[in-house]
């Protein structure tokens, strides 16, 4: 997660046009693109640089405050309200030298230098100002099974080795934030933050929401009408149900506590819904379609 210089990534110079950059862009994104590098992770980070590079050095007005701060791009209007605020002080404490000829020539100076932290030339250049460091944004890919439960995996930032605890549950897209682990500040200023979003891929055959999961179960035509027991998987195993006779397609059933772990909840699990689906028997024996046609032929005869 060191800084990088977009120019370098898209591998155009500094005074590249918009077409230029366009054309370098869409040129290294074929190249890199997920669909045409399945599973490649180092191909996937590219590919996130790219974006990252396009998006900002496409637009004229980031462009201008990237080049002006570099890797503090992002805090320019900061800068520039600070810059604008000194200069209107510095005004108004001018033209109360006039007036009171309480700080004339030097001794103004160092009044003012005291007040904000410098001189007119060194805040021109940026030291006079106090800015927070520029966040980092990562993406940790998981799979379901492995936010069943809670774990902890070590992350490389920067150099810097972090220890992440995963508490079960954590959501697909949900995005958790470490203070003070993005980017130094500068001049003094407080560090960035680190904020990590989580890809959780789902694999199986559950569908999850939230806490809740859903499945749906097959169920033979005979089971359906005469009722018995089936074994349902679930996330951690199976449990065995009894089917009602007359059971209908689409009967759904709830699960009490077999579905997916409540976040930051230990020990509390949300429920599993499953949906009766009747299979329709086929390729049927003659005894069997014999068998059929006298049930149609009783059936017929009570209606």
């Amino acid at each position: 997660m060191e800084f990088i210089d977009y120019y370098k990534t898209l591998g155009i110079p500094k005074t590249a046009t918009e077409s230029e950059i366009k054309s370098a862009y869409r040129k290294l994104a074929r190249k890199y693109h997920p669909d045409v590098n399945p599973g490649n992770k180092e191909a996937e980070a590219k590919f996130k640089e790219l974006n990252e590079a396009n998006e900002v050095l496409s637009n004229a007005e980031n462009r201008k405050k990237y080049d002006k701060y570099g890797k503090d791009w992002k805090h320019g209007e900061e800068y520039e309200k600070a810059r604008a605020q000194q200069s209107q002080q510095q005004q108004q404490y001018s033209s109360r030298q006039s007036g009171y000829g309480g700080f004339g020539g030097q001794d103004y100076s160092d009044f003012f230098e005291s007040m904000f932290g410098g001189g007119g030339s060194s805040f021109n250049q940026g030291h006079g100002s106090r800015f927070k460091g520029q966040d980092f944004n990562a993406e940790l890919h998981l799979d379901l099974k492995d936010v069943y439960t809670t774990q902890s995996q070590i992350l490389d930032v920067n150099g810097e080795k972090i220890r992440l605890t995963i508490p079960s549950g954590v959501e697909n897209g949900q995005t958790i934030k470490i203070k003070g682990k993005g980017a130094p500040g500068a001049n003094g200023g407080p560090a960035g933050d680190l904020y990590i979003r989580f890809n959780v891929n789902n694999h199986t055959d559950f569908k999850r929401e939230g806490s809740t999961l859903y499945q749906n179960v097959d169920l033979n035509l005979y089971t359906s009408v005469l009722g018995g027991e089936i074994n349902v998987k679930t996330f951690d195993g199976k449990v065995k149900l009894k089917v009602p006779p007359g059971t209908k397609n689409g009967t759904k059933v709830k699960l009490k506590g077999k579905g997916f772990p409540v976040y930051k909840k230990d020990g509390e699990f949300g429920d599993m819904i499953i949906t009766y689906q009747i299979q329709i028997p086929t390729n049927l024996s003659e005894k069997e379609i014999e068998l059929f046609k006298e049930l149609q032929k009783i059936s017929t005869n009570e209606h």
